[in-house]
């Protein structure tokens, strides 16, 4: 019987720091991304495959922003623009995989699932923002947008400018999990959850509607990864392993962390929140529910068998 894996990559999988964005790049490095998960669809494992949009759903919001102040066009929530990059991303992603099958010869059904994902409204995330999306700024750039546009920015830990934050809830019921779990265990390839799912919340009884917000990628797929009983749960990043003391002289790897490890480190501050943190969190969160492990590494380092760092329940 063939194993299911949940694959979650990043924003970088299709948009990388440094690039203009266009869609161009997004194809190729879409492909790239692609020809590592052969890797996996050789080693007998099903897929469903989650990603996030950090870079995309703030350029979405630069975008409509510069519309609506140059040409009257209505402004779009946060919800709208996670939804519209959910669909454009999966498209990208599921041509490029396509593609990618048909030079191996090989053949596979992949469905894009536009995700809607329930939150709290009452979520303490709303008065702490956290959650990095878009461009990078300068210090004057990110100092300038936000005294235009009230927006909040912070620093990234990696050094590479500042970037707008926004609140970050915790996902709680992610639609049509019974639907993603069948179709992928039936050896096609879903493609769901995008950038952390579509935010909504009850506004009444019986009365769903979006909010403003972003759900983090990692702890979404960790929880549709638990809900489909998924036998793997990978996690990619731009770093191939997690490390302590990021980033300074005493940078130490990780080859294998318990999650009782996992939780200490998070308690001495060595994963950055809207960074590694909510990452660490997902594994947690996934080796906890399932019994099983969780794979943090780059998109280089997928299927290699000493890649990443292994998150394990002791």
């Amino acid at each position: 019987m063939k194993r299911l894996a949940v694959v979650a990559f990043g924003g970088n999988a299709l948009l990388k720091a440094g690039e203009d964005g266009t869609i161009v790049q997004q194809e190729a490095n879409a492909f790239h991304t692609g020809e590592k998960l052969l890797l996996l669809l050789n080693n007998n494992y099903n897929l469903c495959i989650t990603h996030g949009n950090g870079p995309q759903v703030g350029n979405i919001l630069l975008a409509n922003n510069a519309g609506h102040k140059q040409y009257g066009l209505p402004e779009m929530p946060l919800d709208i623009c996670v939804a519209y990059s959910q669909g454009f991303i999966g498209y990208i992603l599921e041509q490029q995989l396509r593609n990618v099958l048909r030079a191996h010869e090989m053949d596979r059904d992949i469905i894009s699932i536009i995700t809607q994902v329930l939150v709290s409204k009452d979520d303490p995330a709303f008065n702490s923002p956290n959650k990095p999306i878009g461009p990078y700024y300068t210090k004057e750039e990110a100092e300038k947008i936000a005294k235009d546009t009230a927006s909040k920015f912070a620093e990234d830990p990696g050094g590479r400018g500042f970037r707008k934050v926004v609140a970050s809830p915790k996902p709680l019921v992610i639609s049509n999990v019974d639907t993603i779990r069948k179709i992928s265990r039936e050896g096609q390839i879903v493609i769901a959850v995008g950038g952390g799912g579509i935010p909504a919340y009850y506004a009444a009884e019986n009365k769903l509607q979006g909010i403003d917000a972003v759900i983090d990628k990692d702890l979404a797929s960790a929880l549709l990864a638990s809900q489909i009983n998924a036998d793997k749960f990978f996690i990619l990043t731009d770093v191939p392993k997690v490390f302590l003391n990021f980033n300074t002289p005493q940078q130490k790897a990780i080859d294998r962390m318990t999650i009782s490890e996992a939780r200490k480190y998070l308690e001495e501050g060595q994963f950055t929140e809207g960074s590694m943190a909510p990452k660490v969190l997902a594994a947690i969160h996934f080796v906890e529910h399932t019994g099983k492990d969780t794979i943090i590494t780059s998109t280089d380092r997928l299927g290699i068998d000493d890649g990443g760092t292994r998150v394990v329940i002791v």
